[in-house]
């Protein structure tokens, strides 16, 4: 297929369109609550959201783990145990080579010539090129990353959402290319993070606010290219499916695209708080993970003599008397 080898070079342009989709769980105005909306797990579902339209991903980290388990990821991530929460996304590996591409000096005029010689006004290759995308993005879901099943199978509902929705979209328009590949750049240089070390370094936290403009900035490139996920984050609809003492399971719907995307997630309760049962699994990993304390020292002994090979050893007094 002759638009597939352009795939991966188009990723800086269409990734920021696909990496987050799944985090903005974007939902239209229903006439009607969910059933169990007011329960105390679906709210906290709608909790994590309402960080995620405040542009918040620290505070989000922080609402969707225990004290606790937020300090053993943060452990975890400066020690490259864990990339938690990225590692929630689709093709989460590709967010630090995308973010480094946007980086690089002069990387606006690149992306531009690399768009104007392969995309502009091209709209039957990138709708090609889209399709492709999704069964790129739908293949790497199924053999790659650390989802569980029922991740795996709504993420790869999502990425064909997305990619149905690219295909119809204006991506061959160059004055809304050029426009986002400046937004993007920007908002990459402004986080400044372009490798592992970078990540390391930040910490989690830190990583996750420096992200934050690059969030922000994904969710108005969606606006653009005619998908207001902003919009309709304020719409979110949730409810309790059921509750069994400390674990639950809540019902997330929402259209996304052309199509209607009807989810479940499982939470479990800790010191009265609910949270979502992967993202308690995630730091579980990560305090499994964790370098084994080295064992404790012995006390400290006095070290027996050991006589010297040219020195004859000492006689014992009664062998000395004997003797003499």
């Amino acid at each position: 297929m002759p638009i597939v080898p352009n795939v991966r070079r188009a990723l800086p342009v269409l990734l920021p369109l696909l990496l987050l989709a799944t985090l903005l769980a974007a939902c239209r105005r229903e006439p009607e609550e969910l059933a169990g909306a007011t329960s105390e797990p679906a709210a906290a579902v709608r909790e994590l959201v309402d960080h995620l339209r405040r542009d918040d991903l620290a505070g989000f980290a922080r609402a969707a783990v225990p004290p606790a388990d937020h300090a053993a990821l943060e452990t975890a991530w400066r020690e490259d145990r864990s990339r938690w929460p990225l590692t929630e996304l689709p093709l989460s590996r590709q967010l630090v080579p995308m973010l480094a591409v946007l980086s690089k000096p002069g990387s606006e005029q690149a992306l531009m010539r690399d768009f104007n010689r392969q995309f502009a006004r091209q709209e039957r290759d990138l709708r090609e090129a889209a399709r492709s995308m999704g069964l790129f993005g739908v293949q790497y879901l199924k053999k790659e990353g650390d989802y569980t099943p029922t991740q795996r199978l709504h993420y790869t509902q999502v990425v064909q959402t997305i990619s149905e929705w690219a295909q119809t979209a204006p991506l061959a328009d160059p004055a809304l290319a050029r426009n986002t590949i400046n937004r993007m750049t920007a908002a990459a240089r402004k986080a400044g993070l372009t490798s592992d070390a970078d990540l390391r370094e930040a910490g989690m936290d830190g990583s996750l606010r420096r992200l934050a403009p690059v969030f922000a900035e994904t969710k108005a490139s969606f606006a653009r290219y005619g998908l207001p996920l902003e919009a309709t984050l304020a719409d979110l609809r949730t409810g309790l499916v059921e509750q069994n003492g400390d674990r639950a399971t809540v019902r997330i719907h929402y259209p996304l695209g052309n199509r209607e995307i009807d989810s479940q997630v499982s939470l479990e309760r800790r010191e009265g708080r609910w949270y979502l049962s992967d993202y308690l699994r995630a730091a579980e990993k990560a305090r499994a993970t964790a370098p084994s304390s080295p064992p404790a020292a012995a006390p400290d002994t006095p070290a027996p003599e050991t006589p010297s090979p040219s020195t004859p050893p000492a006689t014992p007094p009664a062998q000395a008397v004997k003797r003499a």
